[in-house]
């Protein structure tokens, strides 16, 4: 049922890079490159090497000239970044005029609140204030841990980087209940809903979705790069 879930995210990531300019498509932070089940010729980038990505990439200092990508997906890796606004003016860079940065990201509406906040360990940060840009001096290749779940929500739902998001394009911020993914039960499981009952998970996450503000715990935002 996990497989099955995430399956149907790759599948919504896919939707939407059709119309996209013609280029390369480029996966920043794959892990372990699952990402390539559903689109095989992605380019599958992490910081650190391991077997299943093509090279090492850091968002911050990417080895891509200028406009030589025509979209980036960034999978549960947008709340990672500590400066969202020098990871974001970066990605740009990379892109062609009219391509597009994919995140799929953690989305805090009630019930994304209480099933993240009490059962992932990565903190919400809801409270916490979002450092835009590094301090001077700031070495990009001197990187730490951080994670604020819900950094996409307060800035694509919330509106919180009103003003930051010059030179893009915010074409879609789709929240969704993922039902199926949370009763998937995670990695570690158990998981909370019998097979057979998964197509009820599927139907009840489309009529739930008209509420995200009480219901989502995913989100999928689309931004396209504006011409200079």
């Amino acid at each position: 049922m996990l497989r099955a879930a995430y399956a149907d995210f790759y599948r919504a990531i896919a939707r939407r890079l059709e119309g996209r300019p013609p280029g390369p498509v480029v996966e920043c932070g794959s892990g372990i490159g699952n990402l390539k089940s559903v689109l095989p010729d992605c380019l599958a980038t992490d910081l650190f090497p391991n077997p299943w990505i093509d090279r090492t990439e850091n968002i911050f200092a990417l080895s891509f000239a200028d406009a030589a990508v025509s979209a980036l997906i960034l999978f549960d890796v947008f709340h990672h970044l500590e400066y969202p606004g020098a990871a974001l003016a970066e990605l740009r860079r990379v892109l062609v005029p009219g391509g597009r940065l994919i995140l799929f990201e953690p989305a805090l509406g009630l019930l994304g609140r209480v099933v993240l906040g009490l059962f992932h360990h990565e903190p919400l940060g809801l409270r916490r204030p979002i450092a835009w840009l590094p301090p001077a001096g700031w070495d990009p290749r001197d990187l730490r841990y951080y994670a604020a779940q819900g950094n996409a929500w307060r800035i694509f739902r919330r509106g919180e980087a009103a003003g930051r998001l010059a030179g893009w394009q915010v074409r879609e911020v789709a929240c969704f209940p993922a039902l199926p993914w949370l009763l998937a039960g995670g990695l570690r499981g158990p998981q909370l809903c019998p097979d057979f009952a998964a197509g009820l998970a599927r139907a009840a996450d489309r009529a739930l979705a008209v509420a995200p503000r009480v219901f989502a715990s995913r989100m999928l935002v689309v931004l396209e790069k504006c011409a200079d």
